[in-house]
């Protein structure tokens, strides 16, 4: 065999891998993104938290809602949480006291395929699981309907974006979150437009107008510090903290979210 022919047998051969590998990880990527824990626990809930059964079409959905603690208003301000990769609602029930005891109620939507929730993850199934979940706090007599906030961790960072540019909502905190999905796919040597759910914030915040929280850690190796830094810049007049943390091991950030809430008139004024 002529060199010229082993040559371009190998190029094809390495074309064919390419695409192989292309098709797989478009095939596959899902089961990657979102390696959702799955099943009930055996954990009792507190006391103040109780779970919301929800329905987004033929699929069956929950939340766990934490009431708001005693405030100066019959009616309270809310906060729709979305949480983390490889989360589940139960892992932050407990989470919540000091935003409850300021009057805040919170409500975490179960994402599609995570622990006893229907369906499939998706960026259609999760971004309709927060605004189920939306559409449910703004039905209940004792929530301030204008004083609702979406507030998103890491990968929830993508649901919460949505749920701000598709409802009205007071106010958005981003922790830990990221600009795209498809800022990622250099990981895998693939090209962006692979990406089948992108959860592309910065263009969803190019429609978002609301006061901006963003909260990134200084140490964060999942989704770098440029990419919080980023989000901060896509809104005028959003606020950044960088806290002294990597992606998983920040302390819970409730006195800046708290302060958040007050510098925009979201929260009760304090009984007495």
């Amino acid at each position: 065999m002529r060199e010229h022919e082993v040559v371009i047998r190998i190029a094809v051969l390495a074309l064919l891998a390419f695409v192989g590998y292309y098709v797989l990880l478009f095939l596959m990527q899902r089961q990657l993104f979102y390696p959702a824990p799955r099943g009930p626990v055996s954990t009792r809930l507190p006391s103040d938290v109780r779970r919301i059964e929800l329905r987004d079409g033929d699929d069956s959905g929950y939340a766990l809602y934490a009431a708001a603690g005693d405030s100066a208003g019959s009616r309270h301000p809310a906060i729709v949480f979305t949480h983390g990769n490889a989360e589940r609602v139960e892992d932050w029930a407990g989470e919540f006291v000091a935003l409850q005891r300021r009057g805040v109620a919170v409500l975490m939507p179960e994402y599609p395929g995570y622990g006893t929730a229907g369906g499939r993850p998706t960026q259609e199934s999760i971004t309709n699981a927060a605004l189920a979940a939306y559409d449910w706090l703004r039905g209940q007599p004792d929530i301030d309907t204008a004083r609702i906030v979406a507030y998103g961790r890491s990968l929830g960072g993508g649901a919460a974006t949505r749920l701000a540019t598709r409802r009205p909502v007071a106010g958005l905190v981003l922790e830990s979150s990221f600009t795209s999905l498809r800022a990622f796919a250099a990981q895998f040597f693939a090209p962006g437009f692979l990406v089948r759910d992108p959860f592309d914030n910065l263009d969803e915040l190019k429609r978002y107008k609301g006061p901006l929280l963003v909260l990134h850690g200084r140490r964060d190796s999942i989704a770098p510090f440029a990419h919080g830094e980023a989000l901060a810049a896509a809104v005028s007049g959003a606020e950044f903290l960088p806290m002294a943390c990597g992606h998983n091991d920040c302390a819970r950030p409730w006195p800046a979210v708290l302060s958040f809430l007050q510098r925009h008139q979201l929260l009760d004024s304090l009984p007495g």
